[in-house]
């Protein structure tokens, strides 16, 4: 069986290696520079990658679904059947759907229901829509159990919608409990009813604990569309409303956390981080700043675009949002500048603290006097095309260094560094400590030359 993977994050790599272990031949394409899983051929793009696949899996996250689906759906064979694995509502995936034309007829809308980290490619899953049948033979030859209902595209997903209800509410009650036992000093005892009540005890209380304080934000989301599908059945939607407002104010406690980091990021120079990781996530000098004692501290917001087209920077601007760095990887192409004076604007109205760019730019005395800071390979007065393709929040390849969304960005006269989020308390007492010596050291030095 030949079997194509749209998007080698997390999940499409699993799904992708555990195909292969199989015996499948399976192709996979990412944008980003993700790994390449053991035993499988790297495409150059999707329509290479779909190009005599028996079976397409689309793992490319809800915003980018229906214009993948779009751009290969003229070049899948006459029977490939096309499963779309991204978490999405039912109306997306009939979008979806829509998106394939002809070859909707193929098209499989899989719910993915658990952890694909934790279970791996034996997850259960929920598949609807005409191809539910031969899609489900597919994954159940990898041991997951499938459920296929045939019916139409969006019908899995609405059923992992309304289980959503019960394993997110169970997820907010979990931390809202453990959080007021906290706040009382009873944690332990508070722990040790809600893990006598669950099957798994202290390890899946664990799970939901951590599972909903870490995903709180996308599980707000899905919590706000159960409450939608719940209205929409006549059912007053009470609890579950609760439930996603517990996931956003969950999920605002990062982001409290993050302007404090930030806050205390752009006190500290790039030379004194970049000491602090052993020189890692310091990005080549070719990518240099457009004006004198520029500065910015922020939070990546990661752009893929095509070498000399800027579509996606536009598009990033209608998602970004105050303290977000956009990090462009455009290839280094120093022929079309991707920015120029009217987006630095745009992006200040955004509350984008600047952007750095694998590309170039332009109007670059206009950025200086916005205070708009850029790093680019250069200047160029040649305009952008603005046909993409592009993607949005993936991950990307900047200077040599690749950038996820939400790492933390520092930049300076010196140049520009990365640091991983789950690296960023760390990395900023270590960068600290760098500046208590080099003080105390200079100290010395000048004590020296008075004597």
């Amino acid at each position: 069986m030949r079997i194509a993977v749209l998007g080698l994050g997390e999940a499409g790599t699993i799904y992708a290696a555990g195909f292969a272990a199989t015996g499948a031949t399976v192709t996979g394409f990412d944008p980003a520079d993700a790994p390449t899983p053991y035993g499988v051929t790297r495409a150059d793009g999707a329509v290479e990658a779909v190009r005599e696949a028996d079976l397409v899996l689309s793992l490319v996250t809800a915003a980018h679904a229906v214009e993948v689906a779009a751009e290969v759906a003229p070049h899948l064979g006459s029977a490939t059947a096309y499963a779309d694995l991204n978490a999405a509502s039912p109306q997306r995936k009939q979008d979806v759907a829509e998106a394939l034309g002809d070859a909707a007829e193929r098209f499989a809308d899989v719910a993915v229901i658990g952890s694909v980290p934790q279970f791996g490619p034996r997850t259960a899953l929920i598949v609807s829509g005409p191809a539910a049948q031969p899609v489900a033979s597919a994954f159940r030859a990898l041991g997951a159990p499938v459920e296929a209902i045939g019916g139409l595209p969006g019908d899995a997903s609405r059923r992992k919608i309304l289980r959503t209800v019960f394993m997110k509410g169970l997820g907010a009650v979990i931390t809202e409990a453990m959080d007021a036992g906290a706040a009382a000093g009873e944690v332990e005892w508070v722990r040790a009813q809600i893990s006598g009540a669950l099957i798994g005890g202290d390890q899946a209380l664990d799970r939901l604990d951590r599972g909903t304080r870490k995903h709180a934000l996308r599980r707000a989301h899905e919590s706000e569309a159960a409450a939608e599908l719940l209205a929409s059945l006549g059912v007053s939607p009470l609890v579950t409303t609760g439930v996603a407002n517990r996931h956003r104010a969950l999920s605002a406690e990062p982001a409290r956390d993050l302007e404090r980091l930030l806050a205390a990021y752009a006190e500290v120079p790039t030379a004194a981080i970049g000491d602090a990781r052993d020189r890692l996530g310091v990005v080549d000098p070719r990518v240099r700043t457009m004006w004198p004692d520029a500065r910015l501290a922020g939070r990546a917001l990661t752009v893929l675009c095509r070498p000399g087209d800027n579509k996606g920077i536009h598009q990033a601007l209608t998602v970004a949002g105050p303290g977000d760095v956009l990090v462009v990887d455009g290839g280094g192409d120093p022929s079309r500048a991707l920015i120029g004076e009217l987006i630095a604007h745009r992006a200040l109205n955004r509350g984008v603290r600047g952007m750095i760019i694998d590309g170039a730019v332009r109007d670059v005395g206009a950025l200086r006097e916005a205070g708009f800071p850029v790093w680019a390979v250069g200047a160029s007065p040649a305009g952008p095309y603005k046909a993409g393709p592009y993607r949005i929040g993936t991950d990307v390849s900047v200077g040599g260094v690749v950038v996820h969304r939400g790492d933390i960005v520092v930049a300076d006269s010196d140049g520009v560094i990365v640091v991983p989020l789950a690296d960023a308390e760390r990395t900023l007492a270590d960068a600290r400590a760098v500046l208590a010596d080099e003080a105390a050291r200079y100290e010395r030095i000048l004590s020296e030359r008075a004597g």
